[in-house]
């Protein structure tokens, strides 16, 4: 049982580890401050675009985001660019975000799965009597630090070739080539360089680093202390 209980626990800290990852991407797009305007300014993404405002730019944007998370029910975004008032986004474009939403709120699925996983896990533990002080905290050590070490072996890995491995990305998640845009013609790959992606992968690292490395810190201290009291 006490091994059963110690792969219980690692599986509990995978579960946490993709909830923190999922959680960092949201986070990063969702909850800090200006950061389209910033990269939109960054990288001069309004002079890729007809006389529009960044005030407009910034309500398109807004709206995009709300439809990812489903807080709206389609992409038809009507601004003023060029002086006239017409739909931002084209037909190719909707139906390319219309299979990006469907990634997106499969990750939010997924995250509350894992957070579901995770009670069941430390119920289980707990219903069987499992020393929690003493198995849990290394346990998670364990899991957090394996996890942690995959995710940055594949980071390092992107990290040699980022467009290349945004291209395969592409290629593995959508089955169409809805996601190939024409700057030309579609306002969507203008507001979104390349450059504003690796900002993003960069920021959402950084971020899933920071929380990982705490948790791990924290586990770490608490299996130490317990280490120290069991002597």
């Amino acid at each position: 049982m006490k091994y059963l209980h110690r792969l219980a626990g690692i599986a509990a800290a995978f579960c946490i580890m993709i909830v923190l990852f999922i959680t960092s991407v949201e986070a990063v797009v969702y909850w800090t401050p200006g950061y389209f305007e910033k990269e939109y300014t960054k990288y001069n993404v309004l002079d890729s675009l007809p006389a529009m405002t960044m005030d407009d730019l910034l309500h398109v944007t807004d709206e995009m985001m709300d439809y990812l998370r489903g807080d709206r029910e389609d992409l038809h975004v009507e601004t003023t660019m060029g002086g006239q008032q017409r739909e931002f986004f084209n037909e190719r474009e909707i139906a390319h975000m219309e299979d990006v939403q469907v990634l997106f709120l499969k990750a939010m699925s997924i995250r509350t799965v894992c957070l579901v996983l995770t009670v069941l896990l430390l119920a289980f533990m707990a219903a069987t009597k499992a020393r929690m002080r003493k198995v849990l905290p290394p346990s998670l050590c364990m899991g957090t630090g394996l996890f942690f070490g995959l995710i940055t072996a594949l980071g390092l890995i992107i990290s040699t070739d980022f467009s290349r491995y945004f291209i395969m990305f592409h290629h593995i998640f959508f089955t169409n080539d809805l996601w190939i845009l024409d700057p030309s013609t579609d306002m969507l790959i203008n507001i979104v360089p390349e450059g504003f992606f690796m900002d993003t992968a960069a920021r959402i690292a950084l971020l899933f680093g920071s929380l990982s490395l705490i948790l791990f810190g924290i586990c770490l201290f608490l299996t130490i202390k317990n280490q120290k009291k069991a002597a």
